[in-house]
C-alpha cells in the first residue's frame, strides 16, 4: 500500500510541475529610462489555459544585467507607463496607471474597478500609490513648471460601481518630489 501511494503522489508531483513549461511569456513593451542606464520590460507569463499566472514590471540594469521586479495583480491591468523626467526639479519618475483592486470583491479585477495611479522611482528601487483604493481615477498630467501632477477622478459614494450623478467628481494635486498630497478641489 505504501509503495502505491508513493508512486501515485510522485506520478501527480511530476505531471503538476511538468505542466510550467507550456506557459508562455509575453513582452508587451519595452521602455528607456532616458537619463539612467535602465530599461523597463512589461511582462506577462501565461498558462497554459491562457491564464495570467504573473503580470510584473522588470527594472533592467543594462551595464550590469540586474533587474528589480515590481509585481502587479494577476487580473491587474497596466495602462500606461510614462517617464517624467524634470532635471531643473531634479524629478526623474515612472508614473503607471493601473488597475490593481477588487473594489467589490467579486470576481477579480475588472473594467468597472478604480484605476489608480503609482509612482515609480526611475531604478524600479521605490513604488508608491497614489491615489486611494476607491478613488476612480480618470485623466492625469504633470505640470513640469511645478512638478506637480494633477490628477481627475470621482468617489463611488452609493457604492454601485457605475459612475454617477451622486459621485463625488475631484481634482488631486500630488507634489511629484515628495509624493504628497497638496491640494484636493
Amino acid at each position: 500500500m505504501k509503495q502505491l501511494l508513493t508512486i501515485i503522489f510522485a506520478t501527480l508531483t511530476l505531471t503538476s510541475f511538468g505542466q510550467d513549461k507550456y506557459n508562455y511569456v509575453h513582452f508587451n513593451k519595452l521602455t528607456e529610462v532616458v537619463g539612467t542606464d535602465y530599461v523597463i520590460a512589461s511582462i506577462e507569463n501565461w498558462g497554459k489555459m491562457f491564464d495570467t499566472k504573473s503580470r510584473y514590471l522588470l527594472f533592467i540594469d543594462t551595464k550590469t544585467g540586474q533587474t528589480k521586479q515590481i509585481d502587479f495583480p494577476n487580473d491587474g491591468y497596466m495602462e500606461k507607463i510614462e517617464q517624467v523626467k524634470i532635471d531643473s526639479l531634479g524629478i526623474n519618475k515612472i508614473i503607471v496607471s493601473a488597475q490593481t483592486v477588487d473594489l467589490d470583491g467579486k470576481s477579480g479585477i475588472d473594467w468597472a474597478d478604480p484605476k489608480q495611479i503609482i509612482i515609480l522611482s526611475a531604478e524600479g528601487q521605490e513604488k508608491t500609490q497614489l491615489t486611494d483604493n476607491k478613488f476612480f481615477s480618470r485623466t492625469w498630467t504633470v505640470n513640469k513648471q511645478t512638478g506637480t501632477i494633477v490628477i481627475t477622478g470621482h468617489y463611488d459614494t452609493n457604492n454601485n460601481n457605475k459612475y454617477d450623478k451622486t459621485d463625488k467628481n475631484e481634482i488631486h494635486i500630488y507634489d511629484l518630489r515628495t509624493l504628497k498630497l497638496i491640494s484636493k478641489i
